[in-house]
């Protein structure tokens, strides 16, 4: 089809009408923003002479997407976690901010408030009888190589199965989640099992999205950290474990090179003992190095929506309350 109608008067005007450009009050920026979404989309209609059946077929998947809350499942499957982690690299860069360990992406399935130890933890409840024992440590220092004592160390990670406690109910609540505060020369370990991979949902929205782009929706072994200490650059990134089948394939684009990790069998009897495991376990390390910034904003995580956050920020101002 040639008929082509984006560039006409009458929609660059109908346009200005949609984002409320012409309007007073409101949100300035969300007009801007809101005036270039919308006119990318009326423009990428016109070109691809997109169909009234594709287009409501699009909106009925966004519907799905939205009734079944994974639109944080897809964002990072279409890359845009990922290219968020690209400009902070690029902003980092750019400050001279370098140095530390790389960053990599959060995911949508962290939950705030996880229980609290100084230097170790046990992660799993001990009822995952398919769960391999792992023994997860390593060194927090920073750039120069001085360790950070002190530091807050939260891990989370999925059971054999690939699920997540709180999002998967059959778990106990906080399994295989933990706040590890390093001890006096920067270290923490962990007490866990060997997670799974996972993929999404077969048949679910975001299934649907990434077929019909001819991709699979398959995540390899990994462990999540944000990692903070006063007068260092909070860090959230996460391990993938080496010799999964999708290290190097996963379609959350959350592999990097520095953070691929092998997982080592120890079968030593004196290392068993030493270890107090029931059995040959395996071993993950995983050192950490934060760079350092006076910036208290660059200190704390970014904010966006997280499960249980707003109460314990609640609970943490009334606790302040209490004290005054």
């Amino acid at each position: 089809m040639t008929v082509k109608i984006f560039d006409t008067p009458e929609v660059q005007d109908f346009l200005e009408a949609v984002s409320g450009l012409d309007q007073q009050g409101g949100n300035e920026r969300a007009k801007r923003i809101v005036h270039r979404l919308v006119a990318d989309l009326f423009k990428l209609i016109d070109d691809f002479d997109v169909t009234e059946e594709e287009y409501w077929s699009a909106v009925n998947l966004l519907n799905a997407l939205g009734s079944q809350t994974q639109f944080g499942l897809l964002s990072p499957g279409l890359g845009f976690d990922h290219f968020l982690d690209m400009r902070q690299d690029a902003i980092d860069a750019e400050a001279r901010r370098s140095g530390g360990t790389p960053r990599t992406i959060e995911g949508p399935l962290y939950v705030a408030g996880a229980p609290e130890a100084e230097g170790f933890a046990r992660m799993d409840d001990g009822q995952d009888q398919n769960g391999e024992a792992m023994w997860l440590t390593g060194q927090v220092r920073d750039v120069d190589g001085n360790p950070v004592a002190g530091a807050k160390v939260e891990i989370w990670h999925a059971n054999s199965k690939g699920g997540y406690s709180f999002f998967d109910k059959t778990q106990s609540e906080y399994n295989l989640r933990r706040t590890i505060y390093t001890d006096s020369e920067g270290r923490y370990t962990a007490r866990s099992i060997i997670p799974s991979g996972y993929g999404v949902p077969e048949g679910a929205p975001t299934d649907v999205v990434l077929k019909s782009l001819g991709r699979h929706g398959e995540r390899p072994a990994h462990i999540h950290y944000f990692v903070s200490a006063p007068g260092h650059q909070h860090l959230t990134t996460q391990i993938n474990l080496a010799g999964d089948p999708y290290t190097f394939d996963d379609f959350a684009f959350a592999t990097r090179e520095e953070l691929v990790v092998p997982a080592n069998r120890i079968e030593a009897a004196d290392e068993i003992a030493k270890r107090e495991m029931d059995g040959p376990f395996c071993e993950v390390v995983f050192d950490v190095a934060l760079s350092t910034t006076d910036a208290t904003e660059l200190q704390v995580r970014h904010k966006r929506p997280r499960a249980k956050e707003d109460e314990q920020d609640q609970a943490s101002q009334q606790a302040g309350t209490a004290k005054v």
